[in-house]
Parts: C-alpha cells; sequence; structure tokens
C-alpha cells in the first residue's frame, strides 16, 4: 500500500526530474505529447500543479472557482516558476490533513486523492519530458502498479463515456509483484474490482 508520504516523495523525485530533463531542450518536441514541446510540457504541468494548491487552499466539496495561473513564456523565468510551483504542492500536500476535504471531478473529495493524483501525474509527465530527449528513468513498479489501478477505478468509469464493445471481463494481472483486477463491461460504467 502506497502512503501519503510515499506519493510526497514521488511528486518531488519526479517533479525535479521532470525539470532537469527539460532545462536545456525546452524547444524540444515531445512525441507522447503530440504538439507540445517541452516548454509546453513543463508549462501544463505547472499549471496543473498551482491549480491543485488552489483547490487544496479552497477545500471543501463543491467546485471551487480557482483559475489556472499564467506561466512565463520560457527560459530560465519558466524553469523557476515550474519549481516555485512544486515546492508549494509538496507543501500543502504535506501540511494538509489527507482527509481535509478538497474538490475533485470524482466522488473523493479529500486531500488525498490529490496526493494520489498528483503523483501519477507527475509522474507520467516526467516520463514524457525524459523520452523526449532519450533518456528514461526506471518507474516504481508499485507506483505504477497503482497508476493502473487509478486509471482502472477513476478515469475509466467516466459516466459520460458510453462503452461500445461487447459485453464481458478482462483480466488484468501485475508481473512484477501484487496487483490483479477484474473489469467487468456489461455495464457502464463498468466494474473494477481487486481479482
Amino acid at each position: 500500500m502506497i502512503t501519503a508520504g510515499d506519493y510526497l516523495s514521488a511528486i518531488a523525485a519526479d517533479g525535479a526530474a521532470l525539470v532537469a530533463a527539460a532545462a536545456d531542450h525546452l524547444e524540444v518536441a515531445v512525441p507522447s505529447c503530440p504538439g507540445w514541446d517541452l516548454a509546453e510540457l513543463v508549462r501544463h504541468t505547472g499549471n496543473v500543479h498551482r491549480h491543485k494548491v488552489a483547490v487544496i487552499e479552497v477545500g471543501g466539496t463543491q467546485r471551487p472557482k480557482v483559475g489556472w495561473a499564467s506561466p512565463p513564456a520560457g527560459g530560465r523565468a519558466l524553469l523557476t516558476w515550474y519549481r516555485e510551483g512544486l515546492a508549494l504542492l509538496l507543501d500543502r500536500l504535506g501540511t494538509f490533513d489527507p482527509e481535509t476535504p478538497a474538490w475533485s471531478w470524482t466522488g473523493d473529495h479529500r486531500v488525498a486523492f490529490w496526493q494520489r493524483r498528483m503523483a501519477q501525474e507527475t509522474l507520467v509527465h516526467r516520463w514524457d519530458a525524459q523520452a523526449a530527449v532519450g533518456d528514461i528513468g526506471p518507474v516504481d513498479p508499485e507506483l505504477a502498479a497503482d497508476g493502473v489501478d487509478e486509471w482502472l477505478r477513476v478515469f475509466l468509469p467516466d459516466p459520460d463515456g458510453a462503452y461500445q464493445g461487447a459485453p464481458g471481463t478482462v483480466h488484468l494481472h501485475r508481473t512484477d509483484g501484487e496487483g490483479e483486477w477484474l473489469v467487468e463491461l456489461s455495464s457502464w460504467p463498468p466494474v473494477v474490482s481487486d481479482g
């Protein structure tokens, strides 16, 4: 089981690795994010971090009226802005109790949701940045399995989605540790359970 401390450590490490990969290559295209260069990836990730800081600070379970930041265009100013936002995110996620109410688009309106979500968001975009410069670092297997679980339980059951395939069950089994999921596709949203 991944702890709040594990998520914070992952955000710190992956956030630092993202900006390190991008620092001298802001104009390099990001193949996994078509149309983006590394400057846009840094702007996006930094903007998401700062937006979640605002969501956590407002608190509550109702969608807050918080805006998005206007990041610098590029260069050293963009990198500094990103690092400052990462530090703010780590501070808020580490200071607020995980059970503190904080809106999300899901039924989980807790800071704990954002600890997990920001760990996964930062991991994915760290990978994007490193892949763009051809130097991909390892992904922690437990965090990767947690990302699969998050995708299956948070993103797949989108109530606005509509499954077009045949009914059935998908069985996913992790091969490098504990982790198994059954996804029942006989109705929408799908039912996800531990295998």
